[in-house]
C-alpha cells in the first residue's frame, strides 16, 4: 500500500526553506517505510526544516510513531527542526495516549507552526 504525500515549500525570516509534507491515508506498518525514506530524503535535500500536516492522516500505529520520531531526531541531526500540525483527531488520541504529544512539538494549525519555524 502506498501513501501520497504532497509537498510545500515555505521560508524563514532568513530565506531558509521550510518544507511542509502532508501525508494522506494511513501512517502504519504499510506504509511507515515508505513514508521514512520521504522524509529522509526531505531532510537531506530539500530542508531540514520540516512540518508535517496530519490533517489527511486518520490512522497511525506505533510504526508511523516510529517514524515520526526518526524524523525528527534526522532533522534535528541536521541543525534542522521538526513540527507537527493539523493532527486529525482519531490520529491525535494516540498522541495522546502514548504521551507522544509531550515529545513532539505540536500545533494546531500550519499557519501557527509555519510561524514559529519562520522567525528562526
Amino acid at each position: 500500500m502506498a501513501i501520497a504525500v504532497a509537498q510545500t515549500l515555505h521560508q524563514t525570516q532568513s530565506g531558509q526553506p521550510i518544507a511542509v509534507l502532508i501525508p494522506t491515508g494511513r501512517l502504519d506498518i504499510t506504509t511507515a517505510s515508505q513514508f521514512r525514506l520521504k522524509l529522509q530524503d526531505c531532510i537531506a535535500k530539500v530542508s531540514p526544516h520540516v512540518i508535517i500536516n496530519l490533517s489527511q492522516v486518520s490512522f497511525i500505529d506505533s510504526s508511523g510513531l516510529a517514524v515520526l520520531v526518526a524524523g525528527m531526531r534526522d532533522a534535528d541531526n541536521s541543525n534542522g527542526s521538526f513540527r507537527l500540525c493539523d493532527v486529525h483527531p482519531e490520529a491525535r488520541l494516540v498522541f495522546e495516549v502514548t504521551m507522544m504529544d509531550s515529545v513532539f512539538q505540536i500545533f494546531d494549525t500550519e499557519r501557527e507552526a509555519l510561524a514559529e519555524v519562520a522567525v528562526m
